[in-house]
């Protein structure tokens, strides 16, 4: 049984645990041995909650035989990556700045899992303050991919991808603001929902963007993604940003038919904006095959071009990044990794006009949305790009210079969901993505899972051996700038007057960015009416 127990999905444990054929002990046992064999090739974990996680199990097994069950999450182990509040636990951002941050009240997402009756494995890896990595200047090393520990796994919700690609538990909580559920999901193979913003409480979790954050699960079935959402989704007043939406049943919209269903899929984006490679443009393909085969109707649609939601996104997002940590920026730079640096410095070059300029620009890309919705039901294109790279092809340069396919949907706050289209010829995962209307996740899930049993991807899973070496494969060095002594000058006084006092090395991240930076802000500098206002949303308490 402990063997059969690696890969269990959610809804297969919620069936025998309600059934009274699985103890949540006997669950959480067999994974934390797992974990213990497993977890040396793959550093998924900052924290490990085993004294927790047993305590919380025997507590659900009580209730559960005394006929007190809860509903799916009852007796079934998750874990939250590392920026999720956890009352009386370490949420270290995988930073040094934070390794002794232990919070006094549990985040939203965190209590209700807690109320749901789930247990917490551990806190996982991320990339640091869910931003800059792979890091190996940290406290904690990065997570490996379980497919190929060579292989990176995406992030920033890195530890998340891994544990449930291995097996350590069914479902995790990551967070998107650019992507960072959507890419592990992609290199790790997985099902992971960017939800509609707003629809999941951001509230206890360290904030990367205030604008486009978003939490939400990684799971190995479109099944277990809805019943980990069925819990998550809901107002919260403590948040915001939070939507005053009634969640509907997701998992009743799981009906596996498409029949009619209008799918626009955004071509250009993989195949022109920034090409794709063969193996993602095949099964791209294929996967249109398998959609029209169900009975669902595909046609091109065009949206901006990849690199305009990127120039919004990265200016706004690197912005206000830039001022959740600005003070620990001034007073102890040299306890950041060199990666996250290399993103976050830029931010000092950011105007006041400029940041105003990209959230005017932003509105604008939402209004340009309301046909689209019009026209389709849901929008297809290629996931971030499988296969996963290696650790050493990693460049922090590599950021500033393409954008991402994931990032558009960041700033257009619609649901977005990556799941398995296949695998490479070296047996690394290749993923679509699904994206939806605001608050449509329905149709999402649905064309999602209709996808899903149709197709054979579920079968197949990372096959590591306990004892194995450990891969050691790293990141190399941050690039040097190209820029001449004027540039450096101007650099140099941008940080100046932002009160960094940089070393050599941290100035060199910066001046190698800030090029690319002052490339965005240009392409954004349009001229506006003072009338086109920017896309805030403002709520009145009482209101």
């Amino acid at each position: 049984m402990t063997q059969e127990l690696n890969f269990i999905t959610i809804a297969e444990a919620a069936e025998m645990l309600a059934a009274k054929k699985l103890s949540p002990v006997e669950l959480v046992q067999a994974k934390l041995k797992h974990i213990e064999a497993l977890n040396p090739q793959l550093d998924a974990f900052v924290t490990l909650t085993a004294e927790l996680a047993l305590e919380q199990a025997r507590k659900a097994e009580s209730e559960i035989a005394s006929g007190r069950y809860r509903g799916p999450l009852h007796g079934v182990p998750f874990g939250l990556k590392d920026i999720y509040n956890t009352a009386g636990i370490l949420t270290s951002g995988h930073s040094k700045v934070f390794q002794e941050n232990i919070p006094d009240e549990d985040a939203t997402t965190t209590a209700r899992l807690y109320d749901a009756g789930a247990i917490l494995l551990g806190k996982l890896s991320t990339h640091e303050f869910a931003h800059g990595g792979p890091s190996f200047d940290l406290p904690w090393p990065p997570a490996r991919n379980p497919w190929n520990p060579e292989h990176m796994t995406g992030g920033s919700s890195s530890g998340s991808g891994a544990a449930v690609a291995a097996g350590f538990m069914p479902g995790a909580l990551g967070s998107d603001t650019g992507g960072s559920i959507r890419n592990p999901a992609a290199f790790c193979g997985l099902v992971g929902l960017k939800p509609t913003y707003g629809l999941v409480s951001r509230y206890g979790v360290i904030a990367n963007s205030y604008t486009f954050d978003h939490a939400g699960p990684l799971t190995w079935t479109v099944e277990d993604c809805a019943l980990m959402l069925q819990v998550l989704a809901g107002h919260d007043q403590k948040d915001p940003a939070s939507a005053n939406h009634r969640a509907p049943d997701y998992r009743a919209a799981l009906t596996g038919d498409v029949r009619g269903l209008r799918i626009g899929l955004v071509r250009h984006f993989y195949e022109q904006d920034v090409p794709a490679n063969d193996e993602t443009q095949a099964a791209m393909a294929e996967a249109c095959r398998v959609f029209e085969s169900l009975g669902a109707k595909i046609s091109d649609v065009r949206l901006r071009p990849m690199q305009d939601y990127y120039d919004v996104k990265i200016t706004i997002a690197e912005a206000e990044l830039y001022s959740v940590h600005e003070h620990n920026l001034r007073e102890r730079p040299g306890d950041f990794g060199a990666d996250f640096l290399g993103r976050v410095l830029v931010a000092c070059l950011i105007r006041a006009q400029d940041y105003v300029q990209a959230q005017r620009e932003r509105r604008v890309m939402l209004a340009e949305m309301e046909s689209i919705y019009e026209q389709y039901d849901v929008l297809l294109t290629a996931a971030p790009y499988g296969p996963a790279p290696r650790f050493d092809q990693h460049r922090t340069i590599s950021f500033w210079q393409k954008p991402s396919i994931a990032t558009p949907f960041n700033v257009t706050g619609g649901p977005a969901l990556v799941q398995c289209m296949g695998y490479s010829g070296g047996g690394l995962p290749l993923c679509l993505q699904l994206v939806g209307r605001p608050f449509d996740e329905p149709t999402v899930l649905r064309a999602a899972h209709a996808y899903e049993q149709a197709t054979p991807w579920r079968e197949r899973r990372p096959n590591l051996q306990p004892g194995a070496p450990k891969a050691t494969n790293t990141a190399p060095a941050p690039d040097k700038a190209d820029l001449d002594a004027v540039g450096r000058e101007r650099i140099a006084e941008a940080a100046r007057r932002s009160g960094l006092q940089l070393p050599e090395e941290h100035f060199e991240q910066l001046c190698a960015a800030a090029p690319y930076m002052e490339e965005m802000v240009g392409r954004l500098a349009r001229k506006r009416d003072w009338r086109e206002e920017p896309g805030n949303t403002f709520h009145l308490p009482g209101a």
